[in-house]
């Protein structure tokens, strides 16, 4: 399996951007998808997850309201949209695959991830 996440990139305060991971290697619709981010300096955090289907997800309390985690299953890829950017969105986002269709907020959870794409957001 492999993951190639892409759209980030330097953006204003208030910007919107959307992220994207495809999958290659596997059958995407077995996998529940989430996403990552690491800030410098800081440990990798949780910011969203999609089960299989779409018909769940969840959302970190720093990003919920402001982003949404979706699912092209023909595509096989995830996408994460960004409202309202703020320089603590700041970060190094990953996608990342989880076999089993439970959702999870820790990392350790995942079986596969992807490189990352960087957004930095300025004030």
């Amino acid at each position: 399996v492999q993951l190639q996440a892409s759209g980030g990139g330097l953006v204003q305060a208030g910007d919107s951007l959307r992220l994207s991971c495809a999958a290659s290697g596997g059958t995407f619709n077995r996998y529940l998808m989430g996403w990552f981010r690491q800030a410098p300096g800081k440990e990798r955090e949780f910011v969203a997850f999609i089960s299989r289907n779409g018909a769940t997800t969840d959302y970190s309390d720093s990003v919920r309201g402001r982003f949404t985690i979706s699912r092209d299953n023909a595509k096989s890829t995830v996408y994460l949209g960004m409202n309202s950017l703020k320089p603590e969105d700041t970060a190094t986002y990953y996608c990342a695959q989880r076999t089993s269709n439970l959702g999870s907020r820790w990392s350790d959870d995942y079986d596969y991830w992807g490189q990352g794409t960087l957004v930095t957001v300025s004030s």
